[in-house]
């Protein structure tokens, strides 16, 4: 069963509830604070009714929704709506990536699922912005194809590992003056990180990851992050108006074990 981390919390046990009115014990089987992710295992007696993931990539804004969930404990509830937008950022971290849905999402729906017409699941229902702590018509779901994997791993792991380099990086703007490229600038390394030991300098900029083009500092960190630990990805670096190919090894991020 696939919810909310912050659904889960530090919660020492976890019942679900079944529409019927059963309550099974649950086993968290791992989460992940990164994307607000995590996975619940059941025992029940007989064969549970699923749903499927859908592509979230393939659902277009003005596209119609259903968002199920248990608002204000009042019990299973679906409401309707439409894609509002798509990738929409709203602080909560590097990958936010989020759905943005007018479907009413309340408390008590964190966790639920956002249905497209066909049935499936192309979001995980995670947040709302609102004033007064009710809908607003601002919800946002994190999309499946983001969810997908992080799922997989969590199934499989029982955690996520995610590929780090240990630099800071952002935007490069054309009033930066250093390329007429589009890029990422590298505005601090750690000394003694995979990025450090590679060579890597506060400055350089960085226009390609193993010969793919980025242009964000959000799609660098999202590259990185799938790459597992331990591989060697080759950077595309601008210093000083010259290109350089750079190698480095992806490390681990700190509080993995």
């Amino acid at each position: 069963i696939v919810t909310n981390n912050h659904v889960v919390g530090s919660a020492t046990r976890v019942v679900v509830a079944l529409q019927d009115g059963t309550e099974l014990t649950a086993r968290v089987v791992g989460t992940d604070e990164l994307t607000d992710l995590a996975l619940l295992k059941v025992d029940p007696r007989g064969a549970l009714v699923s749903v499927a993931f859908g592509v979230s990539s393939a659902a277009r804004v003005g596209s119609w929704v259903l968002a199920a969930g248990n608002p204000f404990g009042l019990g299973g509830t679906v409401t309707s709506g439409i894609v509002s937008a798509r990738g929409r950022e709203i602080g909560a971290g590097p990958f936010d990536d989020f759905i943005q849905t007018d479907a009413a999402i309340n408390p008590g729906n964190s966790g639920g699922p956002l249905f497209n017409a066909a049935g499936e699941v192309i979001g995980i229902n995670t947040a709302i912005y609102s004033p007064s702590g009710a809908s607003a018509g601002i919800g946002f779901a994190t999309p499946s194809d983001l969810a997908r994997p992080v799922v997989e791993q969590l199934r499989r792991d029982g955690r996520v590992e995610r590929g780090w380099l240990g630099v800071s990086v952002q935007d490069l703007v054309p009033e930066d003056g250093r390329t007429t490229r589009r890029g990422v600038l590298v505005a601090a390394v750690e000394r003694t990180s995979p990025a450090g030991r590679a060579g890597l300098r506060q400055g350089d900029v960085v226009v390609a990851i193993n010969g793919d083009r980025i242009e964000t500092s959000r799609a660098l960190v999202r590259t990185v992050a799938a790459i597992p630990p331990g591989q060697t990805l080759r950077l595309t670096v601008l210093r000083e108006g010259r290109e350089r190919e750079m190698p480095v090894q992806v490390g681990r991020r700190p509080g993995q074990s």
